[in-house]
């Protein structure tokens, strides 16, 4: 098949395509497009170019690097065989991180424990940053198409232009490969070994789905899944209470994986995302802008970040647009170490205090002076070393060993007009990121991958001791020329070593422990952010130093990032509609109901013997409440007791002065004292209402006010009597009716009548009378202490008794108001009975409805009310006469009609 034919061929297959182009020229030891041809360099086509690095070995080791920034396309001219232009842009990272390949592979194949009598080699590739170069150099070392490109023969000149042919030869298929610089190209990767069971072992894919041992058994990596960082990240966000974040991510698969696990973390936590914002590497500029624009209206003042480096500094060009410099930014570690931040101007104005999650960095003994001690001279076909030389230097270096035929040849084919090195040039003075090593990173992964890579072999490699007692006599070795991907692949699951630093190494399905360094930047008197190391994250665990953190405030105060502040106790949390769990009001609890917590759901009722304090912050005992002495209205109602009792003894001195006088004596002068004297007990009876309810005084109480009344009403009814007794005896044939209403007829009827009422309180006090108890049930912060009745059969029987004397009285008294004479005192009974009963009309449902000790000052104050009534009504028209018109105190007048 011609060149041509394969090139079509290759270029139209997917990636399952170019996986069964993987199998079959594994199988078939195929070599794809092989071809010498006089050119720039010795190249294939399935690769970008010929530039690699290579060293033979009893095992050889793949490796992939992303060495290279800028990738030119393809020269497609369909009259040849395709030609692809050469990388350019040299990083100065990725570089660090092959030779920290190959200085690990060195250090092991110097070491007498680790492997012994095995020499490793590597072959590795610059996959340019792209995944499908990437394919295309695995195809080519999984296939043994890995070349090796000597310039021993003389340089031929038969086309006439004196270019050396460089010759190339097929190598054996690769056991292992190192690389994946993203997750992109380890998942394409893994997929297309994974049918070779060629184990992958990345430095720098996080993907969390690449732990998914079913679909990726040949994948390992020696950075932590993305889970990890995402977990950590929640956890400082409950850490420091900021339950308002915002997200800008990258719109892909690291982005919008690590969100989603973020979301799941923070989930119940009390912690929403604010706003999610999403950067596309094609549309950088627009979503920057778009996402700066919502972080300045957003009231969240923590953003977490998951995006690339580049993004992000696109991102804080746009904030510093729009002067936008008090958030606190969460850096992902795919930027949150980035040199190109920390050294930005711009970032220092809008990213102060950025704390970051970092992958741990592990110094490598010795590796700085080997990096130092690089010189091309001593590496000639190192084309890497080559290159970085020429930038760094500006000038070609000179290979030594070479005779002046092949370094003639050796100019030709560099085409470079820069001039020689002196030789003198050394990277001892060098400072750059290729040099710097105080922080290992990404670099440290690649190391412990090439270390992963030894254990597993040297476990495949190892004999058991035949001639140790009790061992086995067969021997399971594997030779280092039959080696068998698969036999690789179960060893590394098993590998469990302990690394040149002390560090304990082993693989968890595919993946190791997490590890992580959260990291913070600082500002600098020169300008550009340093970065410190404030804590780490080892697994689940968050270990923090708070005082080394600077925020973006400049202090060491945490800033706040809330949508809603927490509501503090005595309050409650009230969700507003619509809205995120962390938006809400806070409302203060109702009487006898508590918060004692900061964010409180709900509000705990107080039990009945508690009550809430002033703050709703916690319950107090209720204080006892009952109708004292010490009150104002105590005080207004026995004042108004003691009054009426003053005013009805002055009453009976008047009497008492002028019991001769007509106006006396023609009224029954000693039912009026004994109606005095139930007023006065009426009035009186009141005060035992007042002060600290007791066993006594409960009983005493409604004992003194049923009969004190009884009395009272007695002496009416039996006065309106005799006034209808006199009237009616003065018909003829009546004059023996008022014999029957004599004088001890009168006292009889009044004695009578009260011995009724002093019956029914005697059994009512005898079965069930009152007692002092707490009432509850008002909902108060003071309990109500008052004389319980526990027998209102009783209660209205007193009662009843009262109106049932009080209305008799009111209706004879009603019937006697029109009797001839000129001072009818039945007219004065009737006021005084309809004053009366109207009190207690009223009485009943006032008494009913009021609360606490207000039933009681209602009790008190019907009776002085009734009792005011009776005094006035029936004894002030009669004072009146007696003191102001005494002319009209006279038998004749009164008898006048």
């Amino acid at each position: 098949m011609s060149c041509v034919s394969w090139l079509f061929a290759l270029w139209s297959i997917t990636a399952p395509s170019l996986l069964l182009v993987g199998l079959v020229g594994r199988q078939l030891g195929l070599r794809v497009g092989l071809q010498c041809v006089q050119a720039e360099a010795c190249s294939r086509w399935s690769t970008p170019s010929n530039q690699g690095l290579f060293k033979d070995g009893d095992v050889v080791i793949g490796g992939l690097f992303s060495l290279h920034h800028q990738t030119p396309a393809l020269d497609y001219d369909f009259t040849q065989l395709p030609q692809h232009k050469p990388c350019t842009g040299l990083e100065h990272i990725p570089l660090q991180y092959m030779y920290a390949m190959v200085f690990a592979l060195e250090e092991i194949n110097h070491s007498s424990k680790l492997l012994p009598g095995v020499k490793l080699g590597y072959h590795i590739f610059d996959s340019c940053g792209l995944p499908r170069w990437a394919l295309l150099a695995t195809l080519s070392l999984v296939g043994g198409d890995s070349v090796s490109c000597n310039s021993t023969d003389p340089p031929a000149d038969s086309a006439g232009n004196g270019e050396e042919i460089k010759h190339m030869a097929g190598g054996p298929p690769i056991p292992l490969i190192i690389g994946g610089a993203s997750s992109t190209t380890g998942q394409i990767l893994s997929r297309m070994l994974g049918p070779l069971s060629v184990p992958l072992i990345s430095y720098l894919s996080s993907c969390p789905c690449l732990s998914d041992r079913l679909q990726y058994h040949n994948f390992f990596r020696t950075i932590p899944s993305d889970n990890f960082q995402a977990r950590a990240f929640a956890q400082l966000a409950v850490h420091f209470k900021w339950t308002w974040v915002g997200a800008v991510v990258a719109n892909n698969n690291y982005g919008l994986t690590a969100l989603k696990v973020f979301q799941e973390e923070i989930e119940g936590a009390g912690v929403c995302l604010a706003f999610v914002e999403t950067l596309q590497r094609e549309n950088i500029v627009s979503d920057a802008t778009r996402a700066a624009l919502t972080i300045q209206a957003s009231t969240a003042h923590v953003i977490l970040i998951f995006t690339w480096y580049t993004d992000v500094r696109e991102l804080f060009v746009q904030l510093a647009k729009i002067n936008v410099t008090d958030r606190q930014f969460l850096a992902s570690e795919a930027w949150s170490t980035s040199s190109d931040l920390l050294q930005s101007l711009v970032t220092s104005k809008v990213a102060t205090g950025v704390l970051g999650v970092a992958i741990r960095s592990s110094p490598i003994p010795g590796f700085e002076s080997y990096l130092r001690n690089l010189n091309p001279s001593l590496r000639p076909d190192d084309e890497f070393l080559r290159e970085f030389w020429e930038k760094e230097f500006g000038c070609s270096p000179v290979v030594a060993n070479l005779s002046s035929t092949q370094l003639i040849a050796n100019r030709l084919l560099q085409k470079t007009s820069l001039p020689p090195c002196s030789g003198t040039e050394s990277l001892e003075g060098v400072k750059n990121l290729f040099i710097d090593t105080s922080q290992l990173r990404v670099t440290y992964n690649v190391y412990l991958a090439a270390y992963a890579a030894a254990h597993a072999l040297h476990s495949l490699l190892s004999c058991p001791d035949i001639d140790r007692p009790g061992g086995s006599n067969v021997s399971t070795c594997s030779s280092p020329k039959n080696l068998k991907p698969i036999e690789i692949l179960q060893h590394l699951n098993k590998v469990n070593f302990t690394t040149p630093q002390g560090e304990l190494f082993y693989f968890q399905g595919g993946d190791i422990p997490a590890k992580y360094d959260l990291v913070n930047w600082q500002k600098t008197s020169e300008g550009p952010l340093k970065l410190v190391l404030i804590g780490r994250v080892d697994g689940l665990d968050l270990h923090l130093n708070e005082s080394a953190i600077e925020w973006s405030t400049g202090s060491n105060q945490v800033p706040a990032s809330v949508c809603s502040d927490s509501c503090p106790p005595g309050t409650r949390k009230a969700n507003r509609k619509g809205e995120p769990l962390c938006c809400f009001d806070c409302l203060p609890c109702a009487e006898g109901e508590i918060s004692n917590k900061t964010d409180s759901l709900l509000c705990q009722q107080c039990p009945s013997e508690f009550w809430s304090n002033a703050k709703r912050t916690s319950c107090i005992p209720r204080q006892l409440d009952f109708l004292s002495f010490n009150e104002t209205l105590g005080i207004t109602l026995a004042t108004a007791a003691v009054t009426g009792t003053c005013v009805t003894t002055a009453v009976c001195v008047v009497f008492l002065c002028y019991s001769q006088t007509p106006m006396v004596r023609a009224n029954n002068s000693e039912l009026s004292f004994l109606l005095l004297l139930s007023l006065k007990l009426c009035f009186l009876c009141s005060l035992v209402f007042i002060g600290r309810p007791s066993v006594w005084s409960c009983r005493f109480q409604q004992a003194v006010f049923g009969i004190s009344f009884v009395l009272c009403v007695s002496c009416l009814k039996v006065k309106t009597i005799v006034v209808l007794a006199a009237f009616r005896s003065a018909r003829p044939g009546a004059e023996a009716l008022i014999r029957w209403f004599g004088p001890s007829q009168q006292r009889g009827s009044v004695c009578f009548l009260t011995c009724v009422q002093i019956t029914i309180c005697a059994i009512w006090l005898t079965l069930s009378p009152p007692v002092p108890q707490r009432n509850l049930g008002f909902q108060g912060s003071k309990v109500t202490l008052e004389c319980a009745m526990d027998s209102v059969v009783g209660f209205s029987l007193v009662l009843g008794y009262i109106g049932l004397l009080a209305c008799t009285c009111l209706l004879l008294a009603f019937l006697a108001r029109k009797l001839p004479d000129n001072f009818n005192e039945a007219k004065l009974i009737t006021f005084s009975m309809l004053i009366f009963c109207a009190v207690w009309v009223a009485f009943v449902p006032a008494y009913v409805s009021s609360p606490g000790k207000y039933s009681v000052a209602v009790e008190i104050f019907a009776i002085l009310a009734s009792s005011y009534g009776l005094l006035f009504c029936i004894f002030a028209p009669k004072c009146f006469i007696i003191l102001l018109r005494p002319e009209k105190n006279t038998k004749k007048h009164l008898m006048a009609r």
